[in-house]
């Protein structure tokens, strides 16, 4: 089961268990399904969801990356990434990506001249543009589930598991070793992706469908502002 390639920003950032709201307790019906089957379940389950929390860490690369985000259907999300010792707040809301971080990474990304005047603050830019745009396979919830659960290679069933109290069933990508666990009980959403081996990692879901307050932060400072300069 292979982790959201995390794309490139610029020169600088390589990127890419809880309640489910009043959901049943009762048993899906997916001890009784086939691998292919139960990846299916959670992919249509995931799709369908208006709001998760992923929070974990997975190599993009030979990079390790650790994130927690907050993604909201159709609307965008927020969050932080940390990279190679460098920690990114981020937002993605109204067609506008916006990063605040150090000093470090405005330097590597922008230059140490605009570094001085942007540590701290926030920078803003355009979804589709392409110094930010590519963050947004980070907080796009369809974009990032869908490749989250790509499958690489045969499926096998895997040892079912509790996951944060959840029983869960677990199906193991034969290509790359990563094995997925889906809820049991209720709706069969995605509860964890744990990768083995060379690209080792975990990546966690919850907060299926509870609210989430997104919000543009005040004061940013547009990119096209330093790109005139």
């Amino acid at each position: 089961m292979r982790k959201a390639p995390l794309a490139i920003v610029s020169v600088a950032l390589a990127v890419a268990f809880a309640g489910c709201g009043a959901d049943s307790t009762a048993e899906n019906g997916l001890t009784a399904k086939t691998p292919t089957q139960i990846v299916a379940a959670a992919r249509s389950a995931a799709a369908g969801a208006a709001t998760v929390h992923v929070v974990g860490s997975i190599l993009a690369g030979r990079t390790p990356i650790s994130l927690d985000m907050e993604l909201v259907s159709g609307k965008g999300g927020q969050g932080r990434i940390a990279l190679e010792g460098l920690s990114v707040r981020l937002v993605d809301i109204d067609k506008a990506v916006y990063i605040n971080s150090g000093e470090a990474f405005y330097r590597r990304f922008a230059g140490a001249a605009a570094a001085r005047r942007l540590q701290g603050k926030w920078l803003k830019g355009s979804a589709s543009g392409e110094a930010l745009g590519a963050l947004t396979s980070l907080t796009d919830l369809r974009t990032f589930m869908r490749q989250a659960l790509s499958v690489h290679g045969p499926l096998r069933r895997a040892r079912d598991a509790t996951v944060a109290g959840k029983m869960a069933i677990g199906v193991t990508d034969g290509a790359r070793g990563g094995t997925l666990y889906v809820a049991a009980t209720g709706t069969p959403y995605p509860l964890a992706i744990v990768e083995h081996g060379r690209t080792h990692g975990e990546l966690s879901f919850n907060k299926w469908n509870q609210p989430v307050s997104l919000e543009p932060p005040a004061d940013a400072i547009n990119i096209k502002q330093l790109q005139s300069r």
